[in-house]
């Protein structure tokens, strides 16, 4: 009769360790999908100019901090050199294309900061996604150029081609960033579910 009983028991205790089991893998794959959704945000806010590749990498760090093991050390170095590879990208290009069109030091200043607040007023202004962003962006970016440059005192034909090239600038730049930012969700995705 003893046997029986503690037969009974491990038969029981067996089940509700596979069950727990797979209720936690259950439970797992949930927080990882969330997880995998949340970032998708964060992607998306690279087209605002904002740092959703850097929100992505804290996303990951918390996530790792709560279930150890699932992403490697390793893996997370490597997103955050691809996230400074893409802010230096972005940073570069619309600096660049203002400076290689003919603007000065405030000039390239003034593309930054143009295509952030573009970024903001255009998606505002044009709620299609991504396009609003986008065209606010390189707008903006373009007319705090001109702005500048021509209260600077430059000629209005030189000026507008410094904006023109902040805005072509600026738009590549943030083309660039998100390509690298797709990288970094996929790094993260495919970790996430190997």
């Amino acid at each position: 009769m003893q046997d029986i009983i503690s037969s009974t028991n491990l038969q029981y205790s067996i089940i509700v360790i596979a069950v727990g089991n797979i209720y936690n893998q259950s439970m797992l794959y949930f927080w990882l999908t969330l997880l995998i959704i949340v970032n998708a945000f964060w992607l998306g806010l690279v087209f605002l100019a904002l740092p959703g590749s850097w929100l992505m990498i804290i996303t990951v760090i918390s996530f790792s901090l709560w279930q150890k093991g699932i992403f490697s050390v390793y893996t997370i170095i490597a997103a955050v050199v691809l996230a400074v590879i893409g802010e230096i990208l972005e940073f570069i290009s619309g600096a660049r294309g203002a400076k290689s069109a003919g603007g000065g030091k405030k000039a390239v200043i003034s593309a930054v900061l143009g295509a952030v607040l573009g970024a903001i007023v255009g998606t505002i202004i044009i709620p299609i996604p991504l396009i609003g962003t986008l065209a606010g962006t390189t707008i903006g970016a373009g007319l705090a150029v001109l702005l500048v440059e021509k209260t600077g005192g430059v000629v209005f034909k030189k000026a507008l081609k410094s904006a023109t090239g902040a805005g072509v600038g600026q738009l590549l730049g943030i083309i660039a960033k998100f390509v690298i930012g797709i990288i970094i969700w996929l790094i993260f995705t495919i970790t996430a579910f190997v």
